[in-house]
């Protein structure tokens, strides 16, 4: 019983802390004769540091019947797009670059130890922002990525 506890408490936590996203649309990729198709997700979150700066990630849904339950594991692949859709005031943190490498979305792709993470860096001399997205496991990740950047310039509507 104390180990069930321990695994719902866990799985509560990580649903937690992952920030959300607005799901734009989908395609099927693979057909599943039970449960639901294999997909292609789009989704849109905005940095929740900088407003203005908004990234849409296409990743990999897995189907099937276990994709149907929620305990299959979706694949790694995805894809990052990020755009200036305001205007950007940049915090200090970010300018100093204390909050390099900062999680600013994740979501979960596995019932419990596997997630599909961005980052976000600051390059001081370009002025720009520059988002990093990849997957990772508790004890092996993929070294499957994708980047996108947003020159920070004044916003014109």
């Amino acid at each position: 019983m104390r180990t069930i506890q321990v695994v719902l408490l866990l799985f509560l936590i990580a649903g937690a802390t992952g920030l959300q996203a607005e799901e734009i649309g989908q395609v099927s990729t693979t057909f599943k004769m039970l449960g639901a198709n294999d997909k292609i997700v789009i989704e849109a979150f905005e940095d929740p540091d900088i407003s203005g700066a908004t990234c849409y990630v296409s990743r990999a849904k897995t189907g099937g019947i276990k994709g149907s339950l929620g305990v299959a594991e979706d694949k790694s692949d995805a894809s990052l797009s990020c755009r200036q859709t305001g205007p950007i005031n940049l915090p200090p943190k970010v300018v100093s670059g204390r909050w390099d490498g900062k999680r600013v979305f994740r979501k979960s792709t596995s019932l419990l130890f596997k997630k599909l993470q961005v980052v976000r860096f600051y390059d001081k001399k370009r002025n720009t922002l520059v988002y990093l997205t990849y997957s990772d496991k508790i004890v092996d990740g993929s070294p499957q990525n994708a980047i996108s950047t947003i020159v920070v310039k004044p916003w014109r509507n």
